[in-house]
């Protein structure tokens, strides 16, 4: 029974042979597909230069390559015949981790695609996967976008996510490069991410991404920053209205207390000053005698 593939586009299911199947089973990929598997010379084969898959982690290729020294290349890569060689459409951890090895020949499928047909393969392979980090994803979904002319609908077609997942993800590209490498290298989350986008200076969007990963600042303590940055009257306002609450509420209590009207002036700097009225010179003794009297502690 073959295995049930998710989020393939609309006409791709059958772009792509059954990845669990070996050169054993050959004959059912045939039936299924048409393609045999080949043995080609591993030197005959190159990555794919529009593969949406920029980085590689060093340490899973070993452990993938301590797999096929085991097993062998169970499931096949997909290539495409060009001139003088074989381009990789999917599967390039196998080639490199077979090229680790030093094997000298390969198992692959071989498959005649338009280079809209190669790119949109390798996305959906590499999506399907998770194996694509958010920034290699916007880079994908823009190159189908400006190269391809595709639709952002079409796209989320193809990869089976809404619209607006594409449009969150391309947005990404709107960061400083330098922020951009931080989200590859895990140094910062989309989450973070997507909170820095509310900032228009990159620079400021770099120097924020900084403080996320040396202070550990969590998603909502940058969202807390960047609107403290876009809107630094409104919380000064919001301040102020705070203070004028505590004072309003000072000054009705001293003038219970000594039975006159109160003013507190208060400043920014926290200093200010407070305006007793009298409104004679007997209550002007009056007050007076109340001041000193608790000077006096009686």
């Amino acid at each position: 029974m073959a295995v049930k593939r998710k989020g393939l586009g609309k006409g791709l299911d059958s772009l792509i042979p059954d990845k669990n199947v070996s050169p054993s089973t050959k004959t059912k990929v045939e039936d299924d597909t048409n393609l045999k598997v080949v043995l080609l010379n591993i030197n005959d084969v190159e990555p794919n230069k529009v593969q949406p898959r920029k980085h590689f982690n060093e340490d899973s290729i070993i452990e993938l390559a301590d797999s096929i020294k085991q097993k062998g290349v169970i499931s096949p890569i997909l290539v495409n015949k060009k001139d003088d060689y074989y381009q990789i459409i999917s599967g390039e951890r196998r080639w490199r981790a077979s090229k680790h090895l030093g094997l000298k020949e390969i198992p692959a499928f071989i498959k005649d695609y338009s280079d809209l047909e190669t790119l949109e393969v390798a996305i959906i392979e590499n999506v399907q996967r998770e194996d694509l980090n958010p920034i290699e994803e916007a880079k994908a979904y823009k190159q189908l976008l400006e190269e391809h002319s595709l639709k952002q609908d079409e796209i989320a077609e193809k990869v089976s996510k809404s619209r607006t997942a594409i449009t969150n993800t391309m947005r990404l590209l709107k960061l400083d490069d330098r922020v951009q490498d931080m989200i590859i290298d895990d140094m910062i989350s989309t989450g973070h991410a997507r909170a820095l986008l509310a900032i228009d200076d990159k620079e400021q969007q770099y120097t924020l991404a900084t403080r996320i990963f040396d202070e550990k600042l969590s998603v909502r303590d940058i969202e807390k920053i960047v609107k403290s940055m876009k809107n630094p009257k409104k919380e000064k306002q919001k301040k102020k209205l705070e203070n004028a609450f505590i004072f309003t509420d000072l000054e009705e209590k001293m003038q219970q207390a000594i039975g006159t009207r109160v003013k507190i002036a208060a400043k920014d700097n926290g200093k200010g000053k407070i305006e007793i009225e009298y409104y004679s010179n007997e209550e002007l003794e009056h007050l007076f005698e109340m001041i000193t009297s608790i000077q006096k502690g009686e």
